[in-house]
């Protein structure tokens, strides 16, 4: 199974459309969006081609392969206009005998660990930022942003497959990766 991870779309139509563009190309099995769907915040400028309501549309053409959790700029207007759920805080997937928390980095994140066991899996958005370490015999991934990357960082996705963590750029750069083994 393939994986594809996406954080932080801020209800960018340009980025979302790439994403999903990337997803076919990958022949992932599903995506993962880490939280922060439509809304763009009160501290982030508006994303490229801001348009909540098509990224609402597209994505749900893709309802059935879609896993998702809420991001601190979702709300329960935003569930009203998306096709699949999104309102919880994390949800845990089981994946090649590993565990994964999935969550926006809100709420639990590195400085924050949900409790886990070793060699479980922590993936979160939130900050931005790509990210793929191992802690404290932990596994801690963030995919960094579609739309509004920090830090001079590439807009990004992750892709899991095989035990290994991908995070690539839409021009097909490997960013960082790690082996979840």
């Amino acid at each position: 199974m393939k994986l594809m991870v996406i954080s932080d779309i801020h209800g960018s139509y340009y980025y979302i459309n790439k994403a999903l563009e990337k997803f076919r190309e990958e022949e992932a099995d599903y995506i993962i969006l880490l939280g922060d769907i439509l809304y763009h915040g009160p501290r982030n400028p508006l994303p490229k081609e801001y348009n909540p309501s098509k990224v609402s549309t597209v994505l749900n053409e893709l309802k059935e392969k879609i896993i998702s959790v809420r991001g601190n700029c979702d709300s329960e207007v935003d569930q009203l206009v998306l096709e699949f759920p999104m309102m919880s805080d994390y949800n845990v997937l089981f994946y090649n005998n590993k565990r994964i928390f999935v969550t926006h980095g809100h709420l639990f994140n590195e400085n924050n660990m949900p409790p886990l066991e070793d060699e479980d899996v922590l993936i979160h958005g939130h900050t931005h930022l790509p990210v793929a370490k191992k802690t404290n015999n932990k596994y801690i991934l963030n995919p960094g942003s579609i739309s509004l990357p920090k830090e001079n960082n590439p807009n990004s996705y992750g892709i899991i497959e095989d035990d290994t963590f991908i995070i690539k750029d839409f021009e097909e750069n490997i960013i960082k990766t790690i082996n979840l083994v």
